[in-house]
């Protein structure tokens, strides 16, 4: 364990609260907050400790983790009216989890760096069983010294941890991760459907597939829950369909051309204009069936 004791937890919801579960396991103490209580309530059960908003969370801790759902929420928590920013104090880091694109995460860690705050950004990719089992992928941007300093509580939330570059690299390679994962989703749901429509048991198609080169963590995971029809949330549709927007956007300023990406950014929006932006990221064939008039599994 490094220097840091005490840490501040902002964001209880499906991936928060585990992995904070994660940092008093390994003997952290803990004080956090949430906007909502189910969370908050979890974990001051468990031995947390309850701060009235994030600048008492900031003044209780050594670092804080954040881990919110927009861009919007972390500057409100870290630098809006009772933030994080007036409760830091010397050698204080912000560690932001949250996925919010490069541009945001540099624009908070610039500010914070003029009141003399240190900030690491370090959006996570495993979803909610990641989160339970301490095995996350952490992709980090920021100073090394300051990442170094805090990889102690990354190794209790997360198995393979990689400084990425400088402040905003974190979000950089997130959004390569959520271009990758929902493009396998899209191919998973392709086959799927296509097995159905051809009369093949797609169980059968997923075993075979599943042991070949075509094999993913979809493929694996998401897929046997599609045939199920198993829509719960381990990542949600409106999540994934936001942060496949930050990609696109970033893409655009770059003139980088991403053509699947916004194909299945369009797929993910009609789920959610059918009001299913809270199932999970698994949801995205029920698209795919409606256009082809066939449902899988069930």
């Amino acid at each position: 364990m490094s220097d840091i004791k005490r840490v501040g937890f902002i964001g209880l919801g499906i991936m928060g609260v585990p992995m904070a579960r994660n940092l008093m396991k390994a003997g952290y103490e803990l004080v956090v907050w949430n906007r909502s209580r189910p969370g908050i309530d979890t974990l001051v059960g468990e031995g947390a400790a309850e701060a009235s908003g994030p600048r008492e969370v900031a003044e209780h801790s050594e670092a804080v983790v954040t881990i919110v759902s927009y861009a919007e929420d972390v500057e409100q928590v870290a630098l809006g009216p009772g933030g994080i920013i007036e409760g830091a104090h010397e050698g204080f880091v912000v560690v932001d989890m949250s996925t919010i694109g490069p541009e945001p995460a540099r624009r908070v860690g610039a500010r914070l760096a003029e009141a003399g705050i240190a900030m690491i950004d370090a959006p996570v990719s495993g979803g909610e069983r990641g989160a339970i089992d301490g095995t996350l992928s952490i992709m980090a941007g920021g100073d090394e010294a300051v990442f170094e300093r805090v990889r102690p509580l990354f190794e209790a939330m997360g198995k393979k941890i990689v400084l990425c570059g400088p402040a905003g690299s974190g979000q950089v390679v997130k959004m390569c991760n959520q271009v990758t994962i929902a493009l396998n989703t899209l191919a998973a749901c392709e086959a799927l459907v296509l097995c159905t429509k051809l009369g093949v048991d797609p169980q059968r198609m997923l075993e075979a597939v599943g042991a070949g080169g075509a094999s993913s963590w979809v493929v694996q995971f998401l897929a046997p829950r599609m045939l199920q029809r198993d829509f719960r949330a381990g990542f949600k549709v409106e999540h994934q369909s936001k942060d496949l927007r930050y990609a696109l956007d970033a893409a655009h300023s770059q003139h980088a051309s991403l053509p699947g990406t916004a194909l299945v950014r369009e797929l993910f929006a009609s789920v959610e204009g059918d009001g299913l932006g809270g199932e999970g990221t698994q949801a995205l064939v029920k698209a795919l069936e409606k256009l082809s008039n066939v449902t899988v599994g069930g």
